[in-house]
């Protein structure tokens, strides 16, 4: 049976989309672990992207079940981080793209990072971004027209 979740003050229906950010040693194969673990606890990898350092690397990853992901890092011991993202839905890719950085540029909200999304939820390409104000930034994108995808439209 589907929740009738309420609104958020973001104008996004249901909860927001939680990105992990995971701290990895610089060995071969860290990355590989941290997935092979999502993966035996029934998680799905929705977006990742990681930057690496000298002597580290963070990945930061959107998975389907976050609260599962909380509990799975801290019982097995995995440094981790959490924020919230907005994940935009682009129909059309090559336009819409400057529409979307424009639209954020004309309300001053800064982009701190962004990556593409694994999967294509709804059958379009969507983008994960970490903006400075993420509620200024929720309404300009619907009021130009941008489809914003919460936690529930990700998960399976």
């Amino acid at each position: 049976m589907a929740l009738d979740l309420p609104e958020t003050t973001s104008g996004i229906h249901g909860p927001a989309v939680k990105q992990f950010s995971v701290f990895l040693p610089s060995k071969v194969g860290a990355l590989l672990e941290i997935v092979k673990l999502l993966h035996t606890h029934g998680t799905h990898v929705i977006a990742l992207s990681v930057s690496e350092t000298t002597d580290s690397a963070i990945a930061r990853i959107v998975v389907s079940d976050p609260e599962q992901v909380e509990e799975v890092f801290r019982k097995n011991d995995v440094a981790f981080g959490v924020c919230s993202m907005l994940v935009v839905e682009l129909r059309e890719v090559a336009t819409e793209l400057v529409k979307l950085l424009a639209a954020l540029l004309m309300a001053e909200v800064n982009v701190h990072f962004s990556y593409p999304l694994l999967t294509r939820p709804r059958g379009y390409a969507a983008l994960a971004v970490h903006v400075d104000d993420a509620e200024c930034a929720s309404s300009v994108l619907q009021g130009e027209g941008f489809r914003l995808l919460s936690q529930t439209d990700l998960s399976r």
